[in-house]
């Protein structure tokens, strides 16, 4: 038997629970239902059972598990924001955002990441990071493998949505011809590459020092015997502090300064068609 319930009838009985918990009780019966509906014990639609039921289904009890999630899922929206960025202003040929928008959706990513999963996880969002709160003795060497694989999982997730996303933008721009090189590659949508002119000593020394830049600046955000920024504005500025890296120092190599940030996506350009070369 089906028993339509309006909207006024939710909001009744929410008032009734509210007054019930205050210790009141109500005037009237906030379900008008017939007389013979009554009769069969039916006093309308409650979900909250099923609700408790699914949540304690879905609940994640290990810890470890739960961090590992909060990475997969932070570093999900990092480069969800940026590989999105990246293709937009690829595909459109600039004419929808430059160079610094694919950075600033970066920082955005970073900030939306941290709030999402810093409470869960920490947010480290980067095996750089992870590795730096290992050797400080901050988090256990244990957490270092797991944390790491957990954030390369979402970037390769991330970057597989985005390219489905602009999968019709993406072909368009390339001529359905995927390709690492040339006018119109677009495996830099998705990793980073570096420029022509540069050799393999300089690469690793711009990676070792935009990284290094990158925790330098963000280790003393909760340092106690420094001066310490409120927890809440964490987020935000480490979200400036990659801003001011991707602006300054990403000209030679991109400015991955984050492993899995990189890895994960040319491991999705790997396995979507643009073959071995992203190697």
């Amino acid at each position: 038997m089906r028993i339509d319930v309006t909207e006024g009838q939710v909001q009744a009985n929410k008032q009734v629970l509210g007054m019930k918990e205050r210790g009141q009780v109500p005037d009237k019966d906030p379900w008008p239902v017939a007389p013979e509906v009554r009769k069969m014990g039916v006093k309308g639609p409650s979900f909250k059972p099923q609700m408790e039921g699914v949540k304690r289904t879905l609940r994640v009890t290990n810890p470890l598990a739960r961090e590992c999630l909060g990475e997969v899922m932070g570093t999900f929206v990092l480069l969800m924001f940026g590989c999105s960025a990246s293709a937009q202003v690829k595909t459109s040929r600039e004419t929808k955002g430059q160079y610094l928008s694919a950075n600033m959706a970066f920082s955005v990513g970073v900030m939306s990441a941290m709030y999402l999963c810093k409470g869960v996880s920490g947010a480290h969002l980067n095996p750089a990071v992870t590795l730096s709160f290992c050797s400080l003795g901050r988090v256990p060497w244990v957490k270092l493998l797991p944390y790491t694989l957990s954030q390369v999982l979402g970037a390769y997730l991330a970057s597989g949505l985005v390219f489905l996303v602009y999968y019709d933008a993406i072909m368009d721009f390339s001529g359905g011809n995927l390709t690492v090189y040339g006018a119109n590659e677009t495996a830099s949508i998705f990793a980073t590459y570096p420029a022509a002119h540069l050799s393999l000593s300089s690469s690793i020394l711009d990676q070792v020092v935009a990284t290094a830049m990158l925790m330098l600046c963000i280790l003393p955000l909760d340092d106690q015997k420094n001066s310490p920024a409120p927890d809440a504005l964490i987020p935000p500025i480490v979200a400036v502090i990659v801003l001011g890296i991707g602006m300054s120092m990403s000209s030679n190599c991109g400015g991955a300064i984050n492993p899995a940030r990189d890895l994960g996506p040319r491991l999705l350009t790997l396995t979507a068609g643009w073959g071995t070369e992203v190697l």
